[in-house]
């Protein structure tokens, strides 16, 4: 039996050390920008972060202006950077610059015809009123495949389908049906494009764009990341853990997990690979921990700016319900690739390789702008006026040393990028805006919340499961913040009507719309990080799955314990939750990972322990002390089995 065991760890490691793949580069789908088209875009891009900062600071605008503006110089900026095909993607079309001129005419004619808009849209439009919604429609879903592939225009156009095929659909999706002069400018009024999704873009998520910016251009996000490796570098498998603490800090700031996964990927999936992780696993990890930095408070990628809105309720509620759910995931992600460091028998980068504590203390005023962030977002102040000071803190802080100094020339770097790294998500929200126009329009998203509620009349359970996957869907091949926006208006409303509490509820969805970037088979961020590392895409996005694992039953955690999300309850009950939970991701882990007791883990023992995890979701203290009992059985097995192992080598 031992011999066995023996056999099956050797043939174990020897497929662990398989690495035949090659390293392949990462192609952008961004024109090169040069000559004067180059300084037109850098024009653009600096007057509408200055716009945004200033209207939102001092000068307030009607809110269609201001979100119309903010939609034109994300069209008109996106038209510009990004090419409709690949030949000859570097010159600007003449198509490109027709529908830019458009773009402009658009946000104009918001602007003149804004009383009268404000009555007729999606009630009695003119002609021109539907000329200039079809225009807009076509130009934001046309941006979204430029920046973010198809997924999410197919999705969009299905919605627009439903919106005319209602009649003759069966059952609960059947509904009236609408001319096109109604559907179209109902859709670019208010209720759609213009709704709550552009709202909160328009005002929190270019802002903190911007803010994440200014940290990239005053090297407040490498400092995040040499902090990291300071702590965590010299640990076994330490850029895995560096990956983890490093992508969780800038993930929670850009509310992409593609785009952390490629942003701080390249610079540890190499690392990772040097140590000994195969290009699968680091590409995995990435993947997984760009992913949760979404989950992460205090900015949650953008998300709970959009979840505090819907609500109604105060931001700082968001961000400490939040918090242990966030904290339960990143220990999951630290106890996956730990037990992978096991299994390979790694070690840490030598000291001499990493950044000396002596240096980081040195430069310890970069990351005040963070502390003051998260200290005036938890004492009330507003969303906009911390990120404000976020930014202007960054500025301040730079020029503490010649190296990181922002200077003119860098402060308008640090504005265009803020505005560059916004026009995906100005994409994706507007387009996401469409969706949830016709979920209003048609009442699609009470007929899902009927279904729901028939479902939970029979098990609970099982309707949270239909959710679960449902949200999931909707959030494939879709950024965070729109993936979110969709699922809060199709899902959500559904788990309140059942009785849930609406902050459980939303978020429950939310945690699955930030999953559905690592949720085979449409895994956006598993796929850009596999193509630093230079693996297979679907391989990738099955490990990452399996390294989030956690992520797939915490919802579920905070729904039987609301403890978890720290609202009504006292410090102890929150506590003892919070440590059976954390008991809970610990035996998950070892489940996922097969290594319990310092040795491989047999499929008996993998699954007491996971089904000990699934016990301690619940607060029951029977259900802790058989979790327990299974534990202590799975590490006899363990015990016995490495016993057993030593006694065979000595002999």
């Amino acid at each position: 039996m031992a011999r066995k065991d023996n056999q099956q760890v050797e043939s174990q490691k020897q497929e662990l050390n398989q690495d035949a793949i090659q390293e392949e580069e990462v192609e952008s789908n961004e024109r090169e920008l040069s000559g004067w088209i180059r300084y037109v875009f850098l024009a653009i891009a600096v007057i509408g972060a200055l716009y945004h900062i200033i209207v939102l600071n001092f000068a307030p605008q009607d809110p269609w202006v201001f979100r119309s503006t903010h939609l034109v110089f994300g069209l008109v900026l996106g038209l510009l950077l990004f090419p409709g095909w690949g030949s000859k993607k570097n010159k600007i079309h003449i198509i490109d610059w027709i529908l830019i001129l458009v773009s402009i005419y658009i946000g104009y004619y918001i602007y003149a015809n804004l009383d009268q808009l404000l009555f007729r849209m999606g009630v009695a439009p003119t002609d021109m009123d539907v000329y200039v919604s079809i225009a807009g429609i076509l130009i934001i879903i046309e941006l979204t495949r430029r920046t973010s592939g198809w997924v999410l225009p197919i999705l969009a156009g299905v919605f627009v389908a439903y919106a005319y095929l209602g009649p003759y659909l069966p059952g609960i999706l059947q509904h009236q049906g609408y001319s096109v002069e109604r559907f179209v400018t109902y859709i670019f009024g208010l209720d759609g494009v213009f709704g709550v999704t552009l709202d909160v873009s328009s005002k929190y998520i270019v802002l903190f764009i911007i803010f994440g910016a200014f940290l990239q251009i005053s090297k407040v996000g490498q400092y995040f990341i040499d902090v990291a490796f300071a702590i965590a570098g010299g640990m076994r498998g330490g850029p895995a853990k560096v990956s983890v603490f490093s992508s969780g800090l800038m993930g929670m700031m850009n509310g992409t997990s593609a785009g952390n996964a490629v942003a701080t990927g390249s610079l540890t999936i190499p690392l990772m690979k040097k140590v000994g992780y195969t290009p699968r696993f680091a590409a995995a990890t990435e993947a997984t921990a760009s992913a949760g930095g979404q989950l992460l408070p205090p900015i949650m990628g953008a998300g709970a700016f959009i979840m505090a809105e819907i609500l109604g309720v105060k931001y700082s509620e968001i961000i400490l319900a939040a918090l242990i759910p966030a904290i339960l995931y990143f220990v999951s992600v630290y106890f996956m690739i730990d037990f992978e460091a096991l299994k390979r028998g790694m070690k840490g980068l030598s000291r001499d390789k990493l950044p000396k504590f002596k240096d980081i203390a040195k430069q310890s005023y970069l990351i005040l702008p963070i502390i003051l962030l998260i200290t005036m977002l938890v004492n009330g102040y507003s969303i906009i006026l911390s990120g404000t000071v976020g930014i202007v803190s960054s500025l301040v802080a730079s020029w503490f040393s010649k190296s990181t100094r922002m200077g003119i020339k860098k402060t308008a770097l640090a504005l265009e990028l803020g505005m560059k790294q916004s026009i995906q998500l100005i994409a994706v929200i507007a387009t996401a805006g469409i969706i949830v126009g016709v979920i209003a329009l048609t009442g699609v998203g009470m007929r899902f919340s009927s279904m729901l509620l028939a479902i939970a009349d029979s098990n609970v359970l099982l309707a949270l499961i239909f959710a679960m996957l449902l949200s999931i869907i909707l959030g494939m091949g879709m950024p965070t913040t729109a993936a979110y926006a969709i699922a809060a208006s199709v899902v959500a409303p559904g788990l309140i009507k059942i009785g849930i509490d609406p902050l459980v509820a939303h978020m429950f969805v939310f945690y699955y719309a930030v999953i559905s970037a690592i949720t085979p088979p449409v895994a956006l961020a598993s796929y850009a990080a596999s193509g630093i590392a230079g693996t297979d895409p679907m391989r990738t996005a099955f490990t990452s799955f399996k390294l989030g694992l956690a992520a797939y039953i915490v919802p579920f955690m905070f729904f039987y314990s609301p403890e978890l999300l720290m609202t009504n309850e006292t410090g102890l009950e929150i506590i003892l939750v919070a440590i059976t939970a954390l008991i809970g991701v610990y035996l998950l882990a070892a489940a996922a990972q097969g290594w319990f007791f310092k040795t491989y883990a047999g499929w008996l023992v993998r699954a007491m322990l996971f089904v000990a995890a699934v016990l301690l979701i619940y607060v029951d203290y029977m259900l802790d002390f058989v979790a327990l009992a299974l534990v202590l059985v799975a590490g006899f097995i363990q015990w016995r089995r490495g016993k057993d192992s030593s006694q065979e080598k000595a002999a």
